[in-house]
Parts: C-alpha cells; structure tokens; sequence
C-alpha cells in the first residue's frame, strides 16, 4: 500500500509529533508498505522555541526508505494556509497515487484536495491542543470539520473527546520502545530531570521555584534541564540568581542518559512520560489550566505519577517522595508494567486496523 503522511514537522527535527510519524513510518515501510511524508521547510531553525537544530528541516529525499518532500509555507501570515495549498497543488501526484492520506493534526492542508478527491480515505491523528490556552470556537471548529471529512481518526488523549467534542475512533497516548530500556546499576537519588519544552505549558518555571525551595531543604539535590524554548532566558536567569545547581542541555536525542541516572522527572508532555515510565523512573507532571488538567488526570497512569497544579504542590510531591521507600518504588514498578505493552509495534498495528489494513 502507498500511504501518505501530512504533518508540519518531522525528522530530523525533535518532538512528540515528529518521533511519532518517524517511528510509524519506519515500521510501515518494514511490513512492506510504501510511505512519503510531506512537511514544511525550515529555513531558520535555529530559533530558541524550536526542536531543531540550524538546517534540520531542510532535509529530502529518502531515510530509513521514508520518501520525503518539503514544502515552504512563506511567513506566518493570513496567506500561508494559501501557499501551503499552491505547493500541494505542484505534489498532487503524490495524493493521487496514494492508497491512504493521514493527516497529523493539519487536515486544513488537505481541506481543497477532500473535494478534488472525494472518494479518497483520508484520516486524522489529533496529537494535541493549541498552544497553552482553553480551545477558542475556531479550534473547536477546525477539529469537528476534520473529523467529519475524516473516513476515521486517532485521538492522543481522552481529554480530546471531552474539550473538542471529538468522537475518537481509537484513543492512545503514544507509545515506546522498551528495548531503549537501560540498565539501572547508576542511578543517583538526588538528580532530577526535566524534560520538554521551555513553555509556560511544561511548567519549567513551576518546576524551578520547587527546586529552587527543596534545594535550600537538601543541598546536594541536582536538575539537569532537557529542552529548549521561548523561556530559556527566563529559566536560567532565576537559576543563576538563585544560584541553583541546574545544568541547561538543549534539545538533545540522547535522553536516555540523562533518565538512566536520574530518580524523578519533571515531565507533562505524553511522550515523554511514557519514555520516563518505561524508563523506570518517577513522573511529576505539573498543570497550569484546566485542559492540562484533563489531560494529565483523563489517562490510564494518572494514577502512577504525581500530578500537581503549582510550584507548591510540586515541593510537597519531591520532598514526600525523596524519603518514600516501597509506596513510590510500586508506583513506578506499576507504571512500567503498563508502559511496556504501549509499543511501536502495537501503535502502528492500530493505523493498520484504521485504515483496514491489518
């Protein structure tokens, strides 16, 4: 079968999206399936609120036997979505010979194309939600047309259902690969890691006021910062006028390092708890609306992690659980018996099943 993927970043770039639509399609194109991504090109993507790196984005042809084309969306401005059609329009080839279009979130890409194609199986995966805001009337909007021009979606996360009125043909929450799994003969009870984005959405700030506060409780503690973002000049300043012992990495591949030696994460981004889970470590994930609240409490392992609505709530859960023995060792040993089953494998076996593939 010939499938399609439209999605506005991929790899090399770094994300949960980006991981997700790479991970699927290399395991696609080993059940014998032909698939091509198009994505948008980067040019400048070397900008502090991106996962990239300089000249990441401008990557084509073929990887991992994954066809890629770019297109260039222009500035960010009320013509895009119109430019975005133009280049689509110069790819229609691709559309056309394919047996399955998937959209990652961005079905307005394909919005023109369902009428020229209308007897085409278009799907949709909704990865998540608009930036750190309450979903506006236009999103709620955006979402329902997609998924009533959908022949079938993929909801990431419940709370899609409750906040965008989505009706899920399947749910998920991402996946992993347990074999990434390291062993755990190092790991150092005072460091912490946080990983994501540096966003008021990830809490990075939230996460530094509880440290900044258990650091003076228990000097020899330890944060090692995993991500990049729009708050990074922020985010080391209040380190270093606290003069806390937090080390800033950027985005960086090579997590599992960093996860192998640490006891807690700092983490609320799906991906990255099911990695941090899988990883056998503890998870503590901080909201700061109501959505994130859903998202986080609305899964299967809400019960696994510590889920805290400010800085204050993440002192009591660190300082609770740093002198906790068997309780937070359970909790952890439960939250890996239900990550390992949450494969790539399984994952890409449940787009073969939306798509009656399998």
């Amino acid at each position: 079968m010939i499938i399609l993927f439209l999605t506005r970043r991929f790899y090399p770039q770094i994300g949960g999206v980006e991981k997700h639509v790479l991970e699927i399609s290399k395991r696609l194109v080993a059940k014998g399936h032909k698939v091509t991504v198009i994505a948008e090109l980067e040019k400048n993507t070397n900008a502090s609120d991106e996962h990239s790196t300089p000249g990441s984005a401008t990557i084509t042809g073929k990887v991992d036997g994954i066809d890629i084309f770019r297109i260039d969306p222009g500035k960010n401005n009320w013509f895009k979505k119109f430019r975005i059609w133009w280049q689509l329009w110069k790819l229609i080839r691709l559309i056309g010979a394919s047996d399955v279009v998937h959209c990652h979130d961005i079905f307005f890409w394909y919005l023109p194309f369902r009428l020229i194609f209308p007897f085409k199986k278009v799907y949709t995966t909704f990865h998540g939600y608009e930036g750190n805001a309450i979903p506006t009337k236009k999103a709620i909007l955006m979402h329902k047309l997609a998924e009533t021009l959908s022949f079938g979606n993929i909801c990431i996360g419940k709370f899609l259902e409750k906040w965008y009125g989505t009706k899920a043909t399947y749910i998920s929450y991402g996946a992993v690969d347990v074999s990434d799994k390291k062993s755990q003969n190092t790991i150092d009870r005072n460091l912490i890691v946080f990983l994501g984005r540096l966003e008021k959405e990830t809490g990075i700030m939230e996460y530094l006021e509880a440290f900044n506060k258990l650091s003076k409780l228990k000097g020899n503690l330890a944060l090692e910062v995993l991500g990049n973002g729009a708050l990074m000049g922020k985010a080391t300043e209040y380190a270093r006028d606290n003069d806390l012992p937090v080390h800033f990495r950027g985005f960086t591949t090579d997590t599992a390092k960093y996860l192998e030696r640490a006891s807690f994460v700092f983490v609320s981004r799906y991906l990255g708890m099911l990695e941090t889970m899988v990883s056998k470590k503890y998870v503590l994930a901080v909201y700061n609306n109501k959505i994130k609240e859903d998202y986080l409490r609305m899964t299967p392992f809400a019960k696994y992690i510590s889920i805290c609505a400010d800085s204050n709530e993440v002192y009591n859960e660190l300082k609770k659980w740093l002198s906790a023995g068997k309780q937070k060792d359970t909790k952890v040993s439960n939250a890996y018996n239900w990550v390992k089953t949450e494969t790539w494998e399984k994952m890409t076996d449940l787009y073969l099943k939306l798509w009656k593939l399998s």
